[in-house]
């Protein structure tokens, strides 16, 4: 028999980011299958795909040693998603990357969920530096980007799109909250 990976849980005040499990491509299927999503992250994808794009995201782990996590509400075990350091081949620099369900967003779990994979990536991995690429059209994930202290740092080619650069602030300046935005802690 195969041993399993061993994938760490991380709970936040809210969140649990757990790893994956067959019944999450339910949840990545309503991801992937809405176009307003699907067109930061896509393409949309049949639930062939999101199996797929699921067993990639399990083999990160399994050759980098971490990865992207499922994230749930705590106490509610359905996946909203995904969160977490991200460095696959091709990449320029390690990432710290999110994309929610349309039903969790607007409401801080992205914040919440990128700030937790950005604490295990800089206290638990030891990254330096970590950046977020974002495509210049989803405003929603730069502001988010904003909350965690990221500013914008020139442009990179991923997956054959040109996409915004948004460094994070190295270990030492980054708090375990999230910084003001229009004067309020968000």
């Amino acid at each position: 028999m195969i041993a399993a990976i061993d994938i760490p849980v991380v709970e936040t005040g809210r969140l649990r980011l757990r790893g994956w499990r067959e019944a999450d491509v339910d949840g990545l299927l309503q991801l992937l299958s809405d176009n307003d999503n699907a067109q930061f992250i896509g393409p949309m994808a049949s639930r062939v795909e999101v199996w797929r794009r699921m067993a990639t995201m399990i083999g990160h782990w399994s050759l980098r040693g971490y990865g992207t996590w499922a994230v749930t509400m705590a106490g509610d075990d359905t996946c909203l998603g995904w969160a977490g350091p991200w460095y696959p081949e091709g990449f320029s620099e390690r990432e710290i990357g999110w994309a929610l369900v349309r039903s969790a967003q607007g409401k801080g779990v992205a914040t919440e969920a990128a700030l937790a994979a950005r604490t295990f990536a800089y206290t638990r991995l030891g990254w330096t530096t970590a950046v977020s690429f974002i495509d210049p059209a989803n405003q929603a994930s730069a502001r988010v980007a904003e909350r965690l202290g990221a500013v914008r740092d020139g442009i990179s080619a991923v997956h054959g799109k040109t996409v915004d650069v948004w460094r994070h602030p190295p270990p030492s300046a980054a708090d375990s909250g999230v910084h003001s935005v229009g004067g309020k802690k968000t």
